[in-house]
C-alpha cells in the first residue's frame, strides 16, 4: 500500500467514523423518542376516553332521572330524547311491563355505566327506580345509547385517537376488524401494532370505564428520517474522500519529488532540484536539500554524506510512520472517540507513573492552554486525583458537587471522570475480609462540558467506563508487549542479548555501515577450559562465572558497543565504527579485565567456602568489510580468527587474515605462547 493510500484511509478512518457513530445515534434516538412519544399520546387518549365516558353516563343518568320523575307521561321520555340526553328511553313497572317508551330501543343486552361487566352488550344504559308519592318503588327507568359508529365518533373526538368497541359483531372497516381482533388477543392494559401500522391498546371495563374498547394512534414511521440520516452519511463520505485525496495528494506529492530527485542525484544527476511550494516542514527539507546539491556539486565525498544523512532522515520518518504499538496515538483516539461519543466539549487522559505515586498528563482533547507536561498530581489531589485515589467513577458539577479543582487542572463546569483500572491480581481464595476494594487505578480518563445540556447522565458514565476498560486493556497489551520483546531477545542469565538479537543486530548495523561507508567490528569471545570450570565446581558455578564475564564485559565496552551470549561460553561483541586497531585495543583490555580478578563464587547453601575462579578468554577480530561482504561473513571470518587464538594458546586474541596493514596475529599477553593458525579443529574448551 502506497503512502497515499495509507494517509487517504486513516483520515477516512477519523472522519467517517464519529459521522457514522453519530448518525447511528441519532437513528436510534429519534426512533425511541418517537416510541415514547406515541406511547404517551396513547396513554393521554385513554385517560381523555375514561373521562367522556363519564360524562356520557351521567348525561344517561340525568335523562334516566327525568324520565323517572314523570313515569306516567311518555312526555318527558320524549323530552329527554329531544335534548339530546339519550338516544332512546324506556320506562317499566315492576312486573315488567312498559309504561312509556322514547326513541328506538336497541336490543338487549345493554352495558350498565353503574355496573361494568365483561358480559356482551349491544348500548350503553344508565337506569333510576321509579317511586311513587309514599317513596315505594313502582318500575325503573332506562336510558339508553347504542354502541355505534356515532357514539365511538364522539368518543374518539373528544379524546384524540381512534376507539374501536370489542363487543362481538362485525367492525365497519377491515382496518377496525384487525384493530379488534390485535386488541382481544392483547392482556388488559397491553399495547401493540397492526400491520397497517397503528399503536393498539386495550381497555376492559372497570370503574369509570363500563365498556370494552380498544384505543389506536398511528405508529411512528422513521423510515423517513432513515433515509436522510443515509443520505447525509453518504454526502459526508464522498466529501471525506474528496478532501482525503487532496490532502494525501498535497502530502505526498512534495515527497515523491523529493523521492525523484534523491535517484536522479543518486544515479549521478547532480543538477537534480526539488520545487519548493511551501515553508513547512516538507518543503524546508526540499529547500536543504538544494541547498546541499548545489554545494556539494564539486565535491564528491560532502555529496555523498549529505545523501547519507538525508536518507537518514527519510528513514526515521519512515520508521515513525510504521509505528504500531504507540500508547498515545491509541489513548488520543480512545479520547476523540470518548468525546464524540458523549458530546464533552474537552478530555484529558492521565497515567501513572511506575511507582504509582503520581499522575501525569498524557493525552488532550479540546484543552487549550494547557500544558501536559506540567499536568500532574498526586493521588487524592482535586478531581482527577480524588478519582484515581478511590478508583470510582464520579459526575457532576464542581459548584454544587465539587471536588475543589487543583490548581493544574483544566477548568470546568461540568465533568465526568472514570479510573483506568488495572486487572485484578488474580483469583481470591474465599478466605479474604468481605470488604470491597477496587482495583489500583493506573490512570483517569475525564472528560468536561457536554455540548447543549448541563450535565453528564448516567448513560455517559457507562459509555466512559466502557472506554476506560479499552484504555486499561490497551496499557496492558503496549506493556505486555514491550516486556515480551524484551524477553525474548534477552539472555535470562547473563542479562546479554541472545542469539536471535544479535542476527537482528549484525544485519542493522552492516546495513549502517555500508550505507554510510564505515568500518564495524566484530568481536567473537571463547571463556577458556569453562568445560573444566563445570566439571570440576558444577554447574552453579560455571553460571557465576558466566553472569560475572557478562557484567565485566558491560563495563568495558561503550554505550553505543552491543554485546551478545550467542550460546554456552560464547560471547560476540559488535562495535560500529572501529576499526581493526580499536578492536584490537578492546580486546587487550577484555582480557587483562578478565585475567586479573578470579571469579568469587559462593556456594548457594554456605555449607563450603567461597572459591576464586581463575579465568581467560581468547577472542577472534574481523572488520567489515575489509573480512566479508556480509555480516555472516565477517561473523565467520572473526569465529576463525577465534580458532586461531584458541590454538595460539588461549588467553588471547587474534585478527581475521586477510586484513591488509594489520598482522593477522596480533600482540598476545605476556607469557603466553604465540603459535601460527593451525588447520581448523574443533574448539573445545
Amino acid at each position: 500500500m502506497t503512502l497515499r493510500a495509507r494517509l487517504t484511509a486513516a483520515f477516512l478512518a477519523v472522519v467517517l467514523g464519529p459521522v457514522l457513530l453519530g448518525a447511528v445515534f441519532v437513528g436510534i434516538a429519534v426512533a425511541t423518542v418517537s416510541d415514547q412519544r406515541a406511547a404517551e399520546r396513547l396513554a393521554a387518549g385513554s385517560d381523555n376516553l375514561r373521562a367522556a365516558l363519564t360524562v356520557t353516563c351521567q348525561r344517561l343518568q340525568l335523562a334516566a332521572e327525568t324520565a323517572a320523575l314523570q313515569a306516567a307521561s311518555p312526555d318527558a321520555a320524549r323530552t329527554a330524547v329531544g335534548r339530546g340526553l339519550a338516544r332512546s328511553v324506556e320506562v317499566t313497572r315492576t312486573d315488567g311491563s312498559v309504561l312509556a317508551v322514547a326513541g328506538d330501543l336497541p336490543a338487549r343486552p345493554w352495558a350498565d355505566c353503574a355496573a361494568p361487566t365483561t358480559a356482551a352488550y349491544a348500548a350503553l344504559s344508565a337506569s333510576v327506580d321509579v317511586l311513587d308519592a309514599n317513596g315505594q318503588r313502582t318500575g325503573r327507568a332506562y336510558a339508553v345509547e347504542p354502541v355505534d359508529s356515532t357514539l365511538l365518533g364522539r368518543l374518539a373526538s373528544a379524546s384524540g385517537v381512534r376507539v374501536n368497541s370489542l363487543a362481538s359483531g362485525p367492525q365497519p372497516t377491515a382496518e377496525d376488524g384487525a384493530i379488534a381482533d390485535l386488541a382481544r388477543g392483547l392482556m388488559p392494559g397491553a399495547t401493540g401494532t397492526t400491520d397497517g401500522g397503528r399503536l393498539v391498546r386495550r381497555l376492559d371495563p372497570a370503574a369509570g370505564q363500563p365498556l370494552a374498547l380498544a384505543v389506536s394512534v398511528p405508529a411512528p414511521d422513521v423510515q423517513g428520517l432513515y433515509a436522510v440520516l443515509v443520505a447525509v452519511v453518504v454526502c459526508a463520505g464522498l466529501v471525506a474522500i474528496s478532501v482525503a485525496w487532496w490532502l494525501a495528494r498535497s502530502t505526498t506529492q512534495p515527497l515523491t519529488e523529493l523521492a525523484q530527485a534523491v535517484e536522479r542525484v543518486a544515479d549521478g544527476d547532480l543538477g537534480a532540484r526539488v520545487p519548493v511550494r511551501s515553508q513547512d516542514e516538507v518543503g524546508r527539507l526540499g529547500q536543504t536539500f538544494n541547498r546541499m546539491t548545489r554545494e556539494m556539486q564539486g565535491y564528491v565525498q560532502a555529496l555523498t554524506a549529505s545523501r547519507d544523512q538525508l536518507r537518514g532522515q527519510l528513514g526515521v520518518l519512515g520508521d515513525t510512520l510504521a509505528g504500531t504499538h504507540d500508547l498515545d496515538r491509541i489513548l488520543q483516539v480512545i479520547l476523540q472517540t470518548a468525546t464524540a461519543a458523549t458530546g464533552a466539549q474537552a478530555g484529558v487522559v492521565l497515567m501513572a507513573d511506575q511507582a504509582g505515586v503520581e499522575l501525569r498528563g498524557q493525552v488532550s482533547e479540546g484543552l487549550a492552554g494547557i500544558d501536559l507536561n506540567e499536568l500532574r498530581l498526586a493521588p487524592g489531589e482535586g478531581l482527577l486525583g480524588t478519582v484515581a485515589a478511590s478508583g470510582e467513577p464520579i459526575r457532576g458539577r464542581v459548584d454544587r458537587d465539587g471536588p475543589v479543582l487543583s490548581p493544574n487542572e483544566p477548568r470546568c463546569v461540568t465533568y465526568v471522570a472514570v479510573p483506568i483500572a488495572a486487572p485484578a491480581a488474580g483469583p481470591t481464595t474465599g478466605l479474604e475480609p468481605q470488604t470491597e476494594r477496587p482495583p489500583a487505578a493506573r490512570g483517569v480518563l475525564a472528560l468536561y462540558d457536554r455540548h447543549g445540556f448541563d450535565e453528564f447522565d448516567d448513560a455517559d458514565l457507562v459509555t466512559l467506563r466502557t472506554f476506560a476498560g479499552q484504555a486499561a486493556v490497551a496499557v496492558d497489551n503496549v506493556r505486555v508487549h514491550e516486556e515480551a520483546q524484551r524477553l525474548s531477545l534477552t539472555d535470562p542469565l547473563t542479562g546479554l542479548s541472545n542469539y536471535r538479537y544479535l542476527r537482528e543486530s549484525l544485519r542493522r548495523e552492516v546495513e549502517r555501515a555500508s550505507r554510510f561507508g564505515r568500518d564495524l567490528a566484530v568481536l567473537c569471545l571463547d571463556l577458556d577450559h569453562f568445560k573444566e570450570v563445570n566439571d570440576t565446581y558444577g554447574h552453579a558455578a560455571g553460571d557465576a562465572v558466566l553472569a560475572e564475564f557478562a557484567r565485566r564485559l558491560r563495563a568495558e565496552i561503550r554505550e553505543v558497543d552491543f554485546a551478545f551470549r550467542q550460546g554456552g561460553e560464547e560471547f560476540v561483541v559488535l562495535l560500529p565504527e572501529t576499526d581493526a586497531t580499536g578492536a584490537a585495543v578492546l580486546a587487550e583490555r577484555l582480557g587483562v579485565a578478565v585475567r586479573r580478578s578470579p571469579v568469587l563464587v559462593v556456594s548457594a547453601t554456605g555449607s563450603a567456602p567461597p572459591r576464586r575462579i581463575p579465568v581467560t578468554v581468547s577472542i577472534g577480530i574481523a572488520v567489515f568489510p575489509h573480512h566479508g561482504p556480509t555480516g555472516a561473513a565477517v561473523l565467520e571470518a572473526a569465529d576463525d580468527a577465534l580458532y586461531a587464538a584458541k590454538a595460539g594458546g588461549r588467553d588471547t586474541y587474534r585478527l581475521a587474515a586477510g586484513e591488509s596493514g594489520v598482522k593477522a596475529s596480533a600482540e598476545v599477553t605476556p607469557g603466553a605462547p604465540k603459535a601460527t593458525q593451525p588447520p581448523r579443529q574443533s574448539r573445545g574448551g
